[in-house]
């Protein structure tokens, strides 16, 4: 079983987007979390530790992340997905591009 963390801004639009996404995949457990302070759900150290790879929306979030959270990231894997903040929540174009990026990175396992 891989486990997942995506992570946005606010968790309101693309991590939990990428969460309910990839939540259908057999195999994955899945969870989401924002960086911001008033994040739906805020990034955790517990989340950190139980992922197995780490998805990140935006430079600037692995930064955020790293600064944060650097203690907790030694053997993660981070990955930047570079998708910017534009899109509603489950807009198409954005589970198109979730679907894309990840699932090519799924594949690397």
């Amino acid at each position: 079983m891989k486990k997942l963390l995506f992570i946005c801004s606010q968790n309101k639009l693309r991590s939990p987007t990428a969460e309910a996404i990839f939540s259908e995949y057999e195999g994955l457990e899945v969870e989401s979390a924002g960086l911001n302070n008033g994040a739906e759900v805020p990034v955790s150290v517990e989340a950190i530790e139980r992922a197995d790879v780490i998805f990140v929306m935006e430079k600037a979030h692995r930064s955020k992340l790293s600064k944060k959270f650097k203690p907790y990231l030694k053997g993660k894997r981070v990955i930047c997905l570079d998708i910017p903040d534009e899109y509603d929540y489950m807009d198409a174009d954005l589970i198109n591009l979730l679907k894309t990026k990840v699932q090519h990175v799924l594949g690397t396992f």
